[in-house]
């Protein structure tokens, strides 16, 4: 039983090497991941286009957050107010 799971786990550690050996990222790699030789993973050095597409990115992703608030918020105030006039009658 030793002998098995000690060789599945040397197998396992193995084929990660080997998957991510040749990898090139401009992310660090995961926690999940087996820590490999810095030599082996390069990093990319990102364009002025990619750059500018991920800030794009995220200010829509801000814009879009902001919509969603001011939307809430619109439709509680409303919701009160109907509330407040069907009181009144």
């Amino acid at each position: 039983m030793n002998t098995r799971t000690l060789t599945l786990a040397a197998a396992a550690l193995l084929g990660g090497l080997a998957v991510s050996a040749g990898t090139a990222s401009a992310a660090p790699l995961a926690i999940s991941t087996v820590q490999t030789d810095p030599f082996l993973v390069t990093t990319v050095q990102m364009t002025r286009m990619e750059r500018r597409m991920m800030e794009r990115r995220m200010m829509e992703r801000r814009m879009m957050e902001r919509r969603m608030d001011r939307r809430m918020e619109r439709r509680r105030m409303e919701r009160r107010m109907d509330r407040r006039m069907m009181n009144r009658m």
